[in-house]
């Protein structure tokens, strides 16, 4: 057995966790800058940390047994997993947690199985596990850990070994996935798990934990120019930031990093795009004077100014739907709908399909397990139909069956107008795998897209992708339209998307959409698609200021 000091206890696994959470934190920005697409939702970082600020809650309200502490991790980050990388994230937690929960994992060899355990917890999370991403740097560092501890190392030397080969598994992760090294980035799941084994050895050895700037490229240019998508400030997290601050900002060009950077002292969900000299800015804040203040202080002038009150705007959403309902409460039916949107036209359309159930959130802001568990939970019905509406969020609904006694179905919508097609055929009065079964038909008909501005250059199959540009999206090819204007990367997307056979074109507007470029596209379709019926529904979701459906 390996002498006291190399046994990995209760409260070394407690500090790891710790240290991890806030190393995760501090590098948030930078591993969301890894994001390969150049939409704004590259929230890698932001899911991860997110998911540990639930895990260290949990291990907050636990006695220090290695029983208990274990236990902590593991439900904490079930319940706190945030989008796809969270989901990831919590079951290598939950493998480590698994195997360490006895006295007899302490020692390096334990801790080496902890590892594999983690390895393979995070495969079965995968439906079609793609190596080249974190995937791959668990189990190349877990495989170096086991081959250490067999040769009778302690718990630094295979902590090290592991980490050695995480690092290495990291950097190749371009050359197994195209789609990374076109970009220029090395995988952002792998690179935030590899912030587990630095703190790991920091709490064993001592050993200082990487800084931003001495990891993942460091303070060079070397990543994509993207702004940081929502992410950790101090001890604050997005969700507890309350004004939502937009302008447009007339500054010179090469003010605009001092700008960003001044503003990430200040706020989250930072989105500054565009150029020469004219600059569309976004920022979540608790200072509205100093979000605006940043600006002059440059010499920039910010016009059409906008604040919203987040907490207030979510209260009033919540109380309205409350409202719809009535004072005695949920209707009761065979099977519910719970659906996560955001915006208040898109909250009011899908409570007038019938929703009971609806959780903000979307593409800059998932939510966890245990808030649609929440809602799940909420609704009057044994049966509950899950509409994710975003690719991120799927994976998070398809844990909620295992964790309640209703019986849940997820029907894998990956945007708002797939979920209106499939609430165009939801029957209340239907059993749950009926409603499961029609729905799934109902989007597999719908072709979708949506618009929105790139946060950083890129390639397209469609040309290049400048920051600043309008891109069209669809599921299943990627950019379809590249334009240097938002109608006519939009105009480009309905050319892709209403095709002979196609009868409705719904249009669903954003918070950013612009009454002149709707009228343009109505009038696009009624002279180059005579015959195709127009539905326009205003959304108010932020960042996408079109999304089609076209059936």
């Amino acid at each position: 057995m390996s002498p006291e000091g190399e046994r990995f206890d209760a409260e070394r696994l407690r500090r790891t966790v710790v240290t991890f959470r806030d190393a995760v934190r501090e590098h948030a920005p930078r591993i969301n800058r890894l994001n390969v697409y150049p939409v704004p939702d590259g929230d890698t970082g932001t899911n991860m940390a997110r998911t540990l600020d639930a895990v260290v809650a949990e291990l907050d309200r636990a006695d220090p047994a290695i029983e208990s502490t274990c236990q902590a991790i593991s439900h904490g980050s079930l319940m706190g997993a945030r989008g796809n990388s969270g989901v990831i994230l919590s079951q290598i937690l939950r493998g480590l947690a698994g195997r360490l929960s006895s006295a007899a994992s302490h020692t390096a060899s334990g801790l080496a199985d902890a590892l594999s355990e983690a390895s393979s917890a995070a495969y079965k999370a995968v439906v079609k596990p793609i190596e080249g991403t974190i995937l791959t740097v668990v189990r190349e560092a877990s495989e170096a850990a086991k081959s250490t501890a067999a040769n009778g190392a302690g718990l630094s030397a295979v902590l090290r070994a592991a980490r050695d080969a995480g690092r290495s598994a990291l950097d190749r992760t371009p050359d197994m996935l195209p789609v990374l090294k076109d970009a220029g980035v090395v995988d952002a799941g792998g690179a935030g798990f590899l912030l587990l084994l630095d703190a790991a050895l920091n709490v064993v050895d001592g050993e200082p934990m990487p800084t931003p700037a001495d990891s993942i490229g460091g303070d060079s240019d070397d990543l994509p120019s993207m702004v940081s998508a929502p992410d950790v400030h101090g001890d604050l997290t997005v969700a507890d930031l309350r004004y939502e601050v937009m302008y447009f900002l007339h500054l010179d060009d090469d003010k605009i990093e001092s700008f960003k950077a001044d503003w990430a002292e200040i706020g989250d969900s930072i989105v500054v795009v565009g150029g020469d000299g004219l600059w569309n800015c976004h920022v979540h804040t608790n200072d509205i004077g100093a979000a605006i203040e940043v600006a002059i202080d440059l010499g920039g002038r910010p016009k059409q100014i906008r604040v919203t009150d987040l907490f207030e705007e979510v209260a009033e959403r919540h109380a309205e739907h409350e409202r719809r309902l009535g004072v005695s409460g949920l209707p009761a039916v065979i099977t519910a709908v719970v659906a996560v949107c955001s915006g208040s036209g898109l909250e009011e359309l899908f409570a007038q399909l019938g929703v009971q159930g609806i959780v903000t959130g979307g593409q800059i802001l998932n939510p966890s397990t245990a808030e649609l568990l929440g809602a799940v939970e909420r609704v009057n019905a044994h049966e509950v139909i899950v509409l994710p509406n975003n690719k991120n969020i799927i994976p998070v609904a398809e844990q909620l069956d295992a964790l309640t006694a209703k019986s849940v179905r997820v029907v894998p919508t990956r945007s708002m107008p797939e979920a209106l097609a499939a609430l165009v055929v939801y029957d209340p009065e239907a059993g749950v795998d009926d409603n499961s079964s029609s729905m799934s038909s109902a989007i597999d008909a719908m072709a979708t897209g949506e618009v929105t501005q790139a946060v950083r250059d890129s390639h397209s199959e469609a040309g290049p992708v400048t920051a600043g540009d309008w891109i069209g999206l669809v599921r299943g090819d990627g950019i379809v339209a590249v334009a240097g204007s938002l109608d006519g990367a939009a105009v480009a997307l309905l050319q892709h998307l209403v095709t002979d056979e196609r009868e409705i074109v719904t249009i669903i507007e954003g918070s950013d959409a612009i009454a002149s470029v709707t009228d343009s596209l109505r009038s696009w379709v009624a002279s180059e698609r005579p015959g195709v019926q127009v539905e326009c529904h205003r959304g108010g979701q932020p960042l996408y200021p079109y999304l089609f459906g076209v059936e």
